[in-house]
């Protein structure tokens, strides 16, 4: 792999701690949730940072594969992105990511091959590939 960019974060305090960016942009305290015996409140945690990210790099490799491709059509396209967190029967914990994508413009058929090429381009689909489930739904 060429490089491109590196990112930099220090987390202390583990799920009930702090998270923060070598730059300082993200500089957040870090709360378990409710669900997993926390306190919850306004703050966030691992599943939505990682929520987040995943859906801004899939839309922006949607974007990416539409340029690239000159999609006549596409106008819009948005990424609500569900990380879930659960138990492995071996024990350990895992995740699952379910992705629903929006894409203005474009009939079903066409959206979905745009995202079906997309989930081969973005770094976080690549990464994720055979070590977790993650389903993909077009809207």
């Amino acid at each position: 792999m060429k490089p491109l960019y590196t990112a930099h974060a220090t987390a202390k305090g583990g799920r009930d701690g702090q998270v923060k960016s070598s730059d300082g942009v993200i500089d957040m305290k870090i709360v378990s949730p409710k669900e997993l015996g926390g306190p919850g409140g306004a703050f966030t945690n691992p599943e939505q940072l990682f929520a987040a990210g995943y859906a801004a790099c899939f839309d922006s490799a949607l974007r990416h594969v539409a340029r690239l491709k000159k999609i006549e059509g596409y106008k819009d396209s948005s990424v609500t992105a569900d990380v879930t967190i659960g138990q492995l029967p071996s024990g350990g914990f895992g995740l699952a990511v379910a992705l629903e994508v929006t894409v203005q413009g474009l009939e079903h058929q066409a959206a979905v091959e745009l995202v079906n090429t997309a989930h081969q381009v973005c770094p976080y689909s690549n990464a994720t590939r055979n070590n977790i489930e993650v389903k993909l739904t077009v809207k």
